[in-house]
């Protein structure tokens, strides 16, 4: 069963490549044996370096469903998640990722991300993007705000 979706979300990153829709990713969202959700990458279709294949899958799960958590779902990538996808993955709580191609595989076709997984290990001020906390009087205001809001979704 894995193996057909799995199928599926490389089908659709060759569709994707072949009919100039963006690169060569593909993912599916599936539920209970229903595709819930499916995505090719939009990035250069839509000018937005997050339209990543499971990005787009996941907030087309989330309306489908109307809600933000995707505890009872699989997704099924062609390809490993990048930094930004898996993030999103685990903020989305989807319960299992099946991916055909490795990172490193990505990273042979000029697709490399390996750059920001080193990036992560880095404090913030020793990264190549330039990043300094600055101490403000009410940075903390916005969490203040927050645990006291008694009508919160929490997420």
């Amino acid at each position: 069963m894995h193996e057909r979706y799995l199928q599926q979300a490389v089908d659709l990153a060759v569709e994707n490549v072949r009919s100039g829709q963006g690169g060569p990713y593909g993912a599916l969202i599936v539920r209970d044996g229903q595709v819930i959700a499916a995505s090719g990458n939009r990035v250069t279709q839509q000018v937005d370096p997050t339209a990543h294949a499971e990005i787009l899958a996941i907030r087309a799960a989330c309306k489908k469903l109307n809600d933000f958590q995707l505890t009872d779902c699989i997704l099924y990538a062609s390809c490993e998640p990048c930094p930004m996808c898996l993030g999103a993955i685990y903020w989305s709580r989807i319960t299992a990722v099946y991916f055909a191609c490795s990172r490193f595989d990505a990273a042979a076709a000029n697709f490399d991300d390996s750059f920001i997984y080193d990036e992560f290990s880095k404090a913030p001020a020793e990264r190549s993007l330039a990043m300094r906390q600055l101490k403000l009087n009410n940075a903390q205001q916005p969490f203040d705000v927050w645990t006291a809001q008694i009508s919160k979704v929490a997420y």
